[in-house]
């Protein structure tokens, strides 16, 4: 990922504005309880807004910062990545099908011969 890293260090102030943040998820969520008699879509906004200002609160973290900075970082890589093409990826996808039904029928068969050596000997 990143050739820097820097290990966030936490204050009394971030772990309050992480107690903040979760409790503005935890409000969120008993607002949506609460307005029960509201549009569906009222209540949605409560959570949804709580959310948003939870992580808007937990990004001026340390940690925050560092989650953000990882995130960005993986998808820097995803865009490094080199994918399979249509044909590759069928061609795979067909070979595992093709290998689950040969294994299947080669157990079935096992359990089966397994089954009547143990019923010839029990009678």
């Amino acid at each position: 990922m990143s050739e820097k890293s820097v290990q966030p260090t936490s204050s009394g102030l971030d772990s309050a504005k992480i107690a903040l943040a979760i409790a503005l998820i935890l409000a969120g969520i008993v607002g949506y309880y609460l307005l029960d008699d509201q549009p569906l879509f009222l209540r949605i906004l409560a959570v949804v807004a709580g959310a948003g200002l939870a992580i808007a609160v937990a990004y001026t973290t340390a940690v925050g910062r560092s989650i953000w900075q990882f995130t960005f970082d993986s998808r820097l890589e995803v865009k490094k990545m080199v994918w399979p093409t249509r044909q590759e990826a069928t061609q795979t996808t067909l070979v595992v099908i093709l290998l689950v039904i040969l294994i299947g029928l080669f157990l079935w068969g096992v359990d089966s011969l397994l089954g009547w050596i143990v019923r010839s000997i029990t009678g």
